[in-house]
């Protein structure tokens, strides 16, 4: 999941940062609100994480700009301001959830796994030939076999999944798997495809992960 947290508290930003980093996701940050209804609309996030009282805009008004540019990404309101004029405000003006200050990292996490099954109900579990993804459970399995994989391998390897038969290539996969920080001349992507590799197509019938030559990756059951 790429997901873009406007959030002008530094030391909550890292807090989610982190946490969601470590269980995988590319996260990006802003501090403020002027600019954010820009990157949001312009960077293919799937969830904007955002605060009410910011500095330069509004949270209100990142708000109503994203709703009017781009209606289809998931907004959920992490905000201090807990009254149920305050609820009703945000979600009337176009936001998915509202989650009130104090919050756990854990409530927030399955929160923005909800809004993304919702937008997405017919893929919670992604199969391809004996390979499956539960994107609820965070489980692989292949030929019924429980694979395990680390964080960014799986947020990889569902990437690709929900593109099967689709080539990828290398400049696309960074964009959503890693954030806009990322060094793109690392090969990281190469050797987490390498790590997928043994671990989901090693040892098993017909192998998954092509590699398709002056373009990137692809996940098929057929090779290219």
């Amino acid at each position: 999941m790429r997901i873009l947290v406007v959030e002008d508290d530094r030391k909550v930003a890292r807090f989610i940062q982190t946490g969601l980093e470590q269980e995988g996701h590319a996260v990006d940050v802003l501090n403020e609100g002027s600019g954010a209804s820009e990157q949001a609309c312009a960077i293919d996030y799937d969830v904007v994480v955002l605060d009410l009282m910011l500095p330069g805009r509004s949270g209100y008004q990142v708000l109503r700009d994203i709703r009017g540019r781009k209606a289809e990404i998931a907004v959920l309101i992490l905000t201090a301001k807990d009254s149920v004029d305050d609820r009703v405000t945000g979600l009337d003006g176009g936001a998915d959830d509202y989650v009130v200050k104090p919050f756990t990292l854990a409530e927030l996490s399955a929160r923005l796994r909800a809004l993304l099954r919702r937008g997405r109900p017919h893929e919670v579990t992604l199969r391809l030939a004996d390979l499956e993804l539960d994107t609820v459970r965070r489980t692989v399995r292949r030929a019924g076999k429980a694979i395990d994989l680390k964080p960014k391998e799986y947020s990889l390897l569902e990437f690709l999944m929900q593109h099967t038969d689709r080539p990828l290539t290398r400049s696309l996969i960074i964009e959503h798997v890693w954030d806009i920080h990322f060094d793109s001349i690392s090969n990281v992507v190469e050797v987490h495809i390498n790590s997928l590799r043994n671990k989901i197509d090693r040892g098993f019938g017909i192998p998954l992960i092509h590699t398709v030559r002056g373009v990137g990756y692809m996940l098929t059951a057929a090779p290219p």
